[in-house]
């Protein structure tokens, strides 16, 4: 399975956008998460990552939960510590573990259990390229993925990068729930575009939630 067919039509909960793959419109509150992302962030500051081949992304990340996601000159990797503050990283909110696991859950992953949450925060012109999450143990395990804020355009490429992806709209509060044959399909997400949002002002934040061990 290389592409993906956007839509499929209704799923039970949500859209169904390709095998494996839900939208879940809506699902999240902005306005009870961003006060946590808030808190988090003065424990784990955001910060620009230097990906191996030395380039600094456009997106500044933090973690929390267990493990985090880190990158630097000698690859990426998850690392218990946040090595900017050489401190764990912060507990996993309760209410970020109970919102991943239902959405899972309504997106035909029952059994999720998440051990690790890369807070994103995109200012404008802000983007990621093409890329797979394949840097955890698990991979029956699924990926869930919240926007908050500004709009982004997502994209999916199938198992193989090439091509122009498939775009799907995403808007304050839409989460993504994407796992079993699709686990490890390439995902993008294009330049902010510039906008206000009323809770997040001129960024747009993203909360991936992943069992990385």
């Amino acid at each position: 399975m290389n592409t993906f067919e956007l839509p499929l039509g209704p799923a039970d909960t949500g859209i169904r956008l390709g095998e494996g793959i839900t939208l879940l419109p809506g699902y999240a509150r902005s306005a009870d998460l961003y006060p946590l992302i808030l808190g988090l962030a003065q424990r784990a500051p955001f910060r620009h990552l230097v990906t191996p081949g030395g380039q600094s992304m456009s997106v500044a990340m933090t973690n929390c939960g267990p493990v985090g996601w880190v990158s630097d000159r000698s690859g990426y990797r998850y690392s218990s510590r946040d090595p900017l503050t050489d401190r764990d990283w912060p507990a996993l909110p309760a209410a970020f573990e109970t919102l991943a696991r239902d959405a899972a859950r309504a997106g035909g992953f029952p059994d999720f259990v998440p051990d690790a949450c890369l807070v994103n925060r995109y200012a404008v012109g802000a983007r990621l390229t093409a890329h797979r999450d394949a840097d955890e143990q698990n991979f029956a395990q699924p990926i869930v993925s919240v926007s908050l804020g500004l709009p982004a355009n997502f994209a999916f490429y199938g198992l193989t990068r090439g091509g122009k992806g498939r775009s799907v709209a995403l808007q304050d509060g839409d989460v993504l729930v994407w796992g079993g044959p699709a686990r490890l399909v390439y995902h993008a997400v294009r330049p902010i575009k510039p906008g206000t949002h009323p809770l997040t002002g001129e960024y747009r934040y993203n909360l991936t939630f992943r069992h990385a061990r």
